[in-house]
């Protein structure tokens, strides 16, 4: 019997074979990320457990971005801290507020590669899966263990693989076929299970395309999500690491918990109403829903695919006057892409407002905080009951071209109609 990618990312040096699912393994991990908010968590425990040296400060990766930059004195304090603790430990991958959010940080500074483990202070981690890696979120007490020992244990989770063939239609994206997903399959159809996203719709996805399904598949409730590792991934990682790594693929006879195929030709937008991920309709229905705000950014939609997505439908309009539009991206660099494309100045020019790079408006800490009652679509990940602002607000998700395509009319609307 083959292994699925999962089984093969959980095998490491220190297994014998391959481990079958509900296998319990102890695993070296390769990096481990710690955001700001993580961190101090982190540094906590390590101070109770009486933890003075850390296994190897090279492993670690310390990004500022959930709250940046501060916006109270209490947190300006902590990073303070924080950035002490890093010159103390000897953490030499450490990125101060602006860099970037850290799941976007990661892949572009080259922080992994197939076949690695990755673990992080934020669910969000399973972003590395479309790189052959075996990214998944802990809390800080089980990070704490990682940086003092650079192990941790994990019990090996069946896989569900979806087969997605076809071509994606105009203004239909993997952010569309992921909120299918999660009506047709249920947000726990990934519960503790690693989920393989192959086809011909997901090879030919742009590789920041594919990202969006990893990053997402914590929604599911997945411990990892995987895209293939092919020609678009090693392109992208040799030029940022110069070492040897297996390709992780899944074999053919690999065994999985369930099959699912879906026709990308068949999907349509679709939005996530308030206030669960899994709450998802066609565009068509909630068709008019006015709108306070629309959101373009997070770890999922502020890639700079997104931004030029969002771009495409803007060009030449202007959003509507009643409407603020806020786009966030993920990091420095695509900024800077933006910039060089002429993406940035389409946004702007629209009436967007561009920040700088943060989790800020995506988890209610800056950028975009939502008031009393009011209503933002949001190309981004959640759409829990006060995530963003008032716990009376209500959040509606999208992809960015449906966003974009609201943000034009004030109200939701079909991206096609634009």
């Amino acid at each position: 019997m083959g292994s699925t990618m999962a089984e093969k990312l959980l095998s490491g040096p220190s297994g014998s074979g391959t481990p079958s699912p509900g296998d319990h393994v102890v695993r070296e991990v390769d990096v481990l990320m710690m955001h700001d908010l993580g961190t101090r968590g982190v540094m906590e425990r390590l101070e109770e457990m009486g933890v003075e040296e850390l296994y190897d400060p090279d492993r670690i990766v310390c990004p500022l971005d959930h709250v940046a930059p501060s916006h109270t004195v209490d947190d300006a304090n902590a990073k303070t801290r924080i950035r002490e603790f890093v010159d103390e430990m000897g953490i030499e991958s450490f990125y101060e507020v602006g860099t970037g959010i850290a799941h976007q940080v990661l892949y572009e500074q080259g922080h992994y590669k197939p076949g690695d483990l990755l673990v992080g202070t934020d669910s969000h981690t399973t972003t590395a899966g479309a790189f052959g890696v075996g990214g998944t979120g802990m809390g800080h007490t089980d990070a704490a263990y990682v940086a003092a020992t650079g192990h941790s244990w994990f019990r090996v989770p069946e896989t569900v693989r979806f087969e997605v063939s076809g071509t994606f239609g105009e203004r239909v994206s993997t952010k569309d076929l992921l909120l299918h997903i999660a009506a047709e399959y249920g947000t726990d159809v990934g519960q503790y299970r690693a989920l393989e996203y192959f086809g011909e719709a997901i090879e030919d996805a742009a590789l920041e395309d594919r990202v969006t399904l990893s990053n997402m598949s914590i929604e599911l409730g997945a411990k990892f999500g995987f895209t293939p590792v092919d020609d678009v991934v090693t392109d992208f990682v040799d030029e940022r690491v110069d070492e040897d790594y297996p390709i992780p693929n899944p074999d053919e006879d690999a065994d999985y918990r369930a099959v699912h195929e879906v026709d990308a030709d068949e999907l349509r937008p679709k939005v996530a109403v308030p206030h669960k991920v899994g709450n998802v309709v066609d565009v068509d229905d909630v068709v008019g829903t006015e709108l306070d705000q629309v959101f373009i950014g997070s770890c999922t939609n502020g890639k700079f695919e997104d931004l030029k997505a969002a771009a495409a439908v803007l060009e030449g309009g202007s959003v509507d006057p009643r409407t603020r539009v806020i786009v966030t991206p993920a990091s420095r660099d695509v900024y800077r892409r933006a910039l060089e494309t002429g993406v940035a100045e389409t946004l702007t020019a629209a009436g967007a407002t561009i920040t700088n790079s943060t989790c800020g408006a995506c988890i209610g800490m800056g950028m975009g905080v939502l008031g009393e009652g009011e209503v933002c679509l949001a190309a981004m990940n959640r759409n829990f009951q006060g995530r963003m602002g008032a716990d009376s607000s209500e959040i509606y998700l999208s992809s960015p071209e449906t966003a974009a395509a609201s943000a034009l009319t004030g109200h939701i609307t079909d991206p096609g109609e634009v």
